[in-house]
């Protein structure tokens, strides 16, 4: 790979490091929300709990970062698009996720009582994780790129990722987990790097065939939401979506949801 183009990708890079402070919103249903959009996804009523506790994991995707309208990313605003389902008037939302975190350090964090104590008290659990761990192999070998560092690291992301479920399952073995899989910012900036596509996309396998090895898991593909940049989807730092970048991730994630049936799996747990 080219060294001119991952030199201009460990600059996006350093973006991903940082920290931010985790926060807990009540979120009752927003009042500028777009009704009509969302009716043709209503249930009966029996199908939800009356409240949801929702829980961010992972990365700076599910922590929002980038979202110049300040609305959370499209983690606070698919809680709240679930309140548009009938039968659903409260949403908790727990943002966990913290920018610049990778696998290794996710399992660190669950180890925590107070992270175990809010997975345990989860109804669903969003989380997005891997961009990092992708990254750390690109700082650590900038100038020297091959593929072969990435597979390497592939294979014990993949344990780990392994463990991250295991850990989840043990504190609650109900709640359905919503995982996207990841896009790949270098289309944006050059062609020079097209291997790396299929890096990304031999890493969304991995994400995929974990979430389907769970069985109450849902993997929400969003690489091709960011495959280009003609409606202005990224911020500016090029990397992380922008306000735009993640309302069309919102809209990808009602979708996916609605069609794997997540009011009426999300019923079963109650029911129990």
């Amino acid at each position: 790979m080219r060294r001119r183009a991952w030199i201009i990708f460990l600059a996006f890079s350093l973006v991903l490091t940082g920290c931010d402070q985790v926060f807990r919103n009540n979120a009752e249903p927003f009042a500028d929300r777009r009704d009509a959009e969302y009716t043709e996804w209503s249930v009966p009523s029996d199908f939800l709990p009356k409240s949801l506790h929702v829980v961010g994991l992972g990365d700076s995707l599910t922590q929002g970062v980038g979202d110049e309208l300040k609305k959370g990313g499209y983690f606070e605003r698919v809680a709240s698009d679930l309140t548009e389902w009938e039968g659903v008037s409260f949403v908790e939302t727990e943002n966990l996720a913290k920018r610049g975190r990778r696998s290794d350090q996710l399992l660190k964090q669950l180890e925590e009582k107070p992270v175990q104590a809010s997975v345990k008290d989860a109804d669903v659990i969003f989380m997005t994780i891997g961009g990092n761990d992708i990254m750390k192999i690109v700082k650590a070998n900038l100038f020297k790129l091959k593929k072969k560092p990435f597979y390497t690291e592939l294979d014990g992301y993949g344990e780990r990722l392994g463990v991250i479920f295991g850990t989840i399952r043990a504190l609650n073995p109900d709640a359905p987990i919503i995982m996207s899989g990841l896009y790949n910012p270098m289309l944006l900036v050059t062609d020079e790097v097209k291997e790396f596509g299929d890096i990304i996309d031999d890493w969304n396998e991995v994400i995929e065939s974990r979430v389907e090895i769970d069985g109450n898991s849902c993997f929400v593909p969003v690489a091709d939401l960011f495959e280009e940049n003609a409606n202005l989807v990224y911020h500016t730092d090029f990397f992380h979506p922008n306000a735009a970048g993640y309302s069309l991730m919102e809209d990808r994630y009602m979708s996916v949801l609605q069609d794997w049936g997540l009011p009426k799996r999300v019923q079963g747990e109650m029911d129990r």
